[in-house]
């Protein structure tokens, strides 16, 4: 297991509201766009409630802000894109480097799959 170390746990909670912000924003922008789409009223409502109630579940929009989720929270960020590797920058190396490895592990295995 991690080991959360001081610096890299103040930089992620600097940086997560940011990151939170720039997510919550692209997905008001989604919204806009299906709303704003050709259709029923009633299915852009019902699509859009779906769309919320799935999106609030992700770590762009909700936190778990336990040190022990660092990890875990980093590695979610990076996977569903909503962080790229660059973001990591300022992270210890080590922390840096696993999240990464990490990442691109389970996107290799997804495209297999």
């Amino acid at each position: 297991m991690y080991h959360v170390k001081e610096q890299d746990w103040n930089l992620f909670r600097e940086k997560l509201p940011l990151w939170q912000e720039a997510y919550m924003d692209k997905l008001n922008q989604e919204y806009i766009r299906l709303l704003s789409g050709e259709g029923l009223a009633s299915d852009k409502f019902w699509e859009l409630e779906k769309r919320i109630r799935m999106d609030k579940k992700s770590v762009g929009v909700v936190a778990d802000m336990r040190r022990s989720q660092l990890y875990s929270n980093l590695l979610s960020l990076l996977a569903n894109e909503i962080i790229q590797e660059d973001d990591l920058d300022g992270f210890s190396e080590e922390l840096s480097e696993t999240v990464k490895y990490a990442a691109r592990q389970s996107k290799a295995y997804a495209e297999r799959i």
